[in-house]
C-alpha cells in the first residue's frame, strides 16, 4: 500500500535466490489502492436504520460537517447509541494516508484481523464506564495506544458520561486539544495519534425520565445538579453540540415515509468539509471549522449587525456563558457551509444557538 518502494512477493527462499540473480524475470507486486480501500468501506448499519429524531440527525449532519464534538442527552431507548453508531457512516470516506495511519496503530495494538491488511472504515470505538486511564489514554510498561488513539481518524463514543471516573475523563484533555497523546516512561516516551472525532450520550438524570412527557421522573433537584456534574467545566468546553433525543413516538416509529440514506447525508458532508480544506488551505494543521483557534474565528466568522444583535440577546437572556460565544460562532461556520453560504447568516446564527441552550438547561 505505502508509494515509492517496489514489493516482490515470493513463495521461498530459492525464489529470492532467483529474484537477486535474475531480477528483469520477477515484477514487483501492485494494487490498486483506490479500489482495495473501497472494497474495505462498507458498514453495517446506516442512518436509514433510525426512525424519528430529525432533530437530532440534523445535529449530527452539522457535528460531523465540522468535526465537531457532540453529546446526546435523553432517556433510555431514545436511540442515542444508535445515532452515535452511525456517525462514521456519514463522516467523509478515508484517504489513503489515513487508512495507513489507523491500520499502523490497529498493528501496534495487536488488533489487525488476519484477513484485512488495511483499515478502511472509520474506527467507532467505545470503551465501558468502568475503564482505567491507562486503559483510555494508554499506558503500560511498554506503552501501547489506549481507545483514545485507537479512534484516530474515527469516533471515540463514551455512553453513559457521567459514569465514567472523574479521573479519567479529565486524562482525555489533552488528545481533545492537542490531536496526540504522550506516554513518558523511565526508558521511553511514546507519542500516539489521536485526532478522534468525541460522542458521548447520558440519560438527563439518575433514573433517566427527567423531562420526559410519559414516564415521570423521580429525582430530585439536588440529585440531579449532582448527576451532572460529574462531567467537568473542561471537559464540557470541549463539547460544541448538545442535543436533547426524546423518545420516539409511535406514530415515527411504525410511519411509511422516507428516510435519508448515510449516503445522502454524507454527500452534504464531503461538500461542506471541500469548503473548510480549501478555506484553511494555507493553515497548518486545521482541517475543519471545530478546529479554529480564535484568529481564524474572528476572520472566517465575521456576522452583520443583525446577527451581532441576535446574539448578544442569546448570550443575556439565555444565560450563556462567554466560553459558549466561540462555540457558536464556530457551529454556525459550519451551518453556512452545509447551506454553501460564503457569510452566515441570521437564520444559521439562530440553529447554533439552538444547540447551546442546554447549559443553561443542565449545567448552568
Amino acid at each position: 500500500m505505502v508509494e515509492g518502494i517496489d514489493v516482490y512477493a515470493l513463495r521461498s527462499l530459492p525464489q529470492a535466490v532467483d529474484l537477486i540473480n535474475a531480477p528483469e524475470s520477477f515484477a514487483p507486486l501492485r494494487l490498486d489502492a483506490r479500489a482495495l480501500l473501497a472494497e474495505a468501506a462498507q458498514y453495517l448499519v446506516d442512518l436509514r436504520d433510525v426512525r424519528g429524531q430529525q432533530a437530532a440527525k440534523r445535529a449530527l449532519e452539522v457535528a460531523c460537517a465540522g468535526g465537531h464534538n457532540i453529546i446526546f442527552i435523553g432517556p433510555p431507548g431514545a436511540g442515542k447509541t444508535m445515532l452515535a453508531k452511525r456517525i462514521p457512516t456519514i463522516l467523509p470516506p478515508m484517504s489513503l494516508e489515513e487508512a495507513i495511519e489507523t491500520t499502523r496503530i490497529h498493528s501496534v495494538a495487536g488488533l489487525l484481523e488476519n484477513s484485512r491488511g488495511l483499515v478502511g472504515t472509520r474506527p467507532f470505538r467505545s470503551p465501558h464506564h468502568t475503564i482505567s486511564d491507562a486503559g483510555l489514554i494508554g499506558g503500560g510498561a511498554v506503552p501501547r495506544p489506549g481507545e483514545v488513539s485507537l479512534g484516530h481518524h474515527g469516533v471515540l463514543f463514551l455512553d453513559e458520561l457521567p459514569e465514567f471516573e472523574r479521573n479519567v475523563l479529565e486524562v482525555m484533555r489533552q488528545p481533545l486539544e492537542e490531536g496526540s497523546v504522550t506516554i513518558a516512561r523511565a526508558a521511553t516516551s511514546v507519542t500516539f495519534p489521536a485526532r478522534f472525532m468525541l460522542a458521548a450520550a447520558m440519560n438527563p438524570c439518575p433514573c433517566g425520565f427527567f423531562g420526559d412527557s410519559t414516564r415521570e421522573c423521580h429525582c430530585s433537584p439536588p440529585q440531579i445538579q449532582r448527576y451532572v456534574s460529574r462531567i467537568s467545566g473542561p471537559l464540557l468546553d470541549r463539547i460544541d453540540i448538545h442535543i436533547e433525543v426524546p423518545a420516539v413516538k409511535y406514530r415515527e416509529l411504525r410511519g411509511e415515509h422516507a428516510i435519508e440514506e448515510s449516503a445522502t447525508v454524507r454527500e452534504r458532508v464531503l461538500r461542506a468539509r471541500t469548503r473548510q480544506l480549501e478555506r484553511f488551505a494555507e493553515e497548518k494543521k486545521i482541517y475543519a471549522n471545530a478546529q479554529m483557534p480564535p484568529k481564524l474565528l474572528r476572520k472566517h466568522c465575521q456576522i452583520s449587525e443583525e446577527s451581532e444583535k441576535l446574539l448578544e440577546n442569546a448570550i443575556t437572556r439565555l444565560g450563556l456563558s462567554a466560553r459558549a460565544h466561540d462555540r457558536i460562532l464556530k457551529v454556525a461556520r459550519t451551518i453556512a457551509d452545509l447551506d454553501s453560504a460564503a457569510h452566515v447568516q441570521p437564520h444559521h446564527l439562530s440553529e447554533a444557538i439552538q444547540y447551546r441552550t442546554l447549559d443553561r438547561t443542565y449545567w448552568a
